[in-house]
């Protein structure tokens, strides 16, 4: 596996993924009309070329075809992080968030922060992120439990 910057091109695959891993990775979480809310098929590619443009992202390849990818900002938010269901739980996620990790302690940030769903509080909890809160938000007209997590990043 390699990590890269994301690049234009990448775009409709990222799409692609994060939509399967929704409605794949999701789906014992959620039902049909949040799945639907949350990931429209087919997905939106102006609206995802405009939220990558707004966000740093790397992505993880396997034989030069992505399998991953993880979004955040400057300031330790992590804003998405999904796996194509084909390679769930073999490290992917793991690697991109360590990644990130480093690339934020490198630039001075003292904590990472997210919104998780239920599917990836665990994940967060793993690597030591708290839940500071939790929420119900509305996407779509439907509506979602998510949790405010955050962690203090060793500088």
């Amino acid at each position: 596996m390699t990590v890269r910057p994301y690049r234009e091109p990448d775009i409709a695959t990222l799409a692609a993924l994060f939509t399967e891993s929704v409605h794949t990775l999701a789906s014992a979480y959620y039902d049909e009309s949040q799945l639907a809310a949350w990931a429209p098929r087919p997905p939106d590619l102006p609206m995802w070329r405009h939220r990558l443009s707004s966000v740093r992202t790397l992505v993880a390849e396997v034989d030069a075809h992505p399998v991953g990818f993880i979004s955040y900002e400057e300031n330790g938010h992590i804003d998405l992080l999904y796996t194509s269901p084909a390679h769930a739980r073999m490290g992917i996620a793991t690697t991109l968030y360590s990644h990130t990790e480093a690339l934020l302690i490198a630039h001075g940030v003292t904590e990472a922060f997210t919104e998780a769903s239920l599917v990836a509080r665990p994940f967060f909890e793993r690597r030591g992120f708290e839940v500071t809160e939790e929420q119900y938000v509305q996407l779509r007209g439907v509506t979602f439990q998510r949790f405010a997590m955050r962690k203090a990043l060793r500088t």
